[in-house]
């Protein structure tokens, strides 16, 4: 209901330039019927009265007779300069590029949109982008660059690059979709001695590396060939090894490894401990309306952002609107038997601080796919919210899921709850009137407990 309510409201938020000419143009328009009413009244007694409104405004301050010339000539003005401006925001548009009217619009939308930061890494990272770049382009991802495995994990140990697997598909996930080179870099070499396991992107984020000689620039000549919204950005340029510590003081060393665990995952660490962010990271966190976290492998994909110097610390400070994505399903060897809220626990136990503020948590329990990841000892998370509300979080539940292949967020449905979210804390903060999670089934159902 909210939305069919504000959608017709759209039409008043800034975008090409028009409006404001056409609102100008009727104003001079408005201005010159005015003046030409008070000739008519001047000059045979009739017309359509509007100046007597007028009059009972500035008749103070203007004499009556001044009045006519007056509005007659700043109408005439303001007509032709808005008519004149509205035809050229028109031509511009359509100029524009390759996009039409309807396209410039959108692109302009999105320019104005909130300035998001989303960490972590894995397909859920590049799951969630799918979801936001549609609504905005101020999009930053913060990729971690610990993967050790697969393609990624050779080119490593090859050529001496980091690990370009999650940052490609970042990069993918804000392209265009409807781009052959999208495929392109999408593409998994099936055979060939050396080249079998591989993917296109991969090696064009290593060959790209190895002519600008840096990682970083790698990433923004590809986001150029891509034409992303938005920017992709790794954690670090740092070289260091993803370590785990067990729950009986066991150490597994490597990202590849630490699914393997057979016991709970007590902390993460790096290996060497030291490793420092872009600034462009530390900066887009400082200038960021939101940040997001997740969703993704906790311990591989979110927390090694957070083993980061500084990030921690300029995430936990950071005037942003907060938000931790959940995983829908648990994870072998990382997250076995977990609930949301021991996800959050552990969140911010290996991170040192409290990172998010609004968790998100799915509503609706998958049904087709419950036998199939069983088998791999997955299940689905537990939301339960009374205890994240109790460690003075807001609880925001809904339902997310998509079930094809795999059971994993929609990226349209949870795109937009993290709209939803963010506008929400905006009023809140804005009108001091009551907290975000009055808005939230959770919320409402904790309220109406006490």
């Amino acid at each position: 209901m909210r939305r069919r309510v504000i959608a017709p409201l759209q039409w008043l938020l800034p975008g090409l330039g028009i409006k404001r000419w056409v609102v100008l143009a009727v104003f001079g328009i408005m201005l010159v019927l005015d003046g030409v009413d008070r000739w008519l009244v001047a000059q045979g007694g009739s017309g359509f009265h509007v100046n007597e409104i007028i009059d009972g405004i500035v008749y103070d301050y203007f004499p009556p007779s001044y009045l006519t010339w007056i509005f007659v000539g700043a109408g005439s003005l303001a007509i032709l300069v808005g008519v004149r401006q509205w035809l050229q925001a028109l031509v511009h548009a359509a100029r524009a590029g390759d996009h039409g009217l309807l396209d410039s619009l959108l692109v302009r939308r999105l320019e104005q949109g909130y300035k998001i930061v989303a960490i972590g890494g894995g397909t859920g990272l590049s799951t969630l982008l799918r979801g936001l770049k549609r609504r905005t382009s101020n999009l930053t991802a913060v990729v971690t660059v610990s993967d050790d495995g697969g393609s990624s994990g050779r080119l490593q140990k090859e050529l001496g690059v980091l690990p370009p697997g999650d940052v490609r598909n970042c990069l993918v996930a804000l392209a265009d979709d409807e781009a052959l080179v999208t495929d392109l870099f999408r593409y998994r070499f099936e055979e060939g001695e050396g080249l079998i396991g591989h993917s296109f992107g991969n090696l064009f984020l290593a060959a790209m590396s190895g002519i600008t000689g840096n990682f970083d620039a790698a990433i923004k000549e590809s986001s150029r060939v891509l034409n992303i919204v938005g920017r992709v950005l790794p954690a670090t340029l740092s070289m260091a090894r993803l370590c785990a510590e067990l729950d009986d003081g066991t150490i597994l060393e490597g990202e590849s490894n630490i699914p393997k665990a057979t016991r709970p995952i007590r902390r993460v660490f790096l290996e060497p401990e030291t490793a420092a962010p872009l600034d462009e990271v530390i900066e887009a966190i400082r200038r960021a309306d939101a940040i997001v976290l997740g969703p993704g492998s906790l311990f591989t994909s979110i927390l090694p952002n957070f083993l980061i110097d500084r990030i921690t610390a300029e995430v936990s400070r950071a005037s942003a609107v907060k938000i931790y994505v959940c995983n829908v399903m648990t994870q072998p060897g990382e997250t076995d038997r977990m609930t949301a809220a021991d996800h959050v626990e552990a969140l911010f136990r290996n991170a040192g601080a409290r990172v998010c503020d609004y968790v998100i948590v799915n509503d609706e329990p998958p049904r087709k796919l419950l036998e199939t990841y069983a088998e791999e000892r997955q299940e689905p998370v537990v939301p339960d919210v009374d205890r994240i509300e109790d460690m003075g979080l807001t609880a925001v539940r809904e339902q997310m899921i998509s079930e094809t292949e795999t059971v994993r967020h929609d990226p349209e449905k949870l795109g937009a709850t993290v709209i939803d979210v963010i506008d929400r804390a905006v009023a809140e903060r804005a009108t001091y009137v009551k907290p975000a999670r009055a808005y939230t089934k959770a919320g409402s159902a904790a309220a109406s407990r006490r």
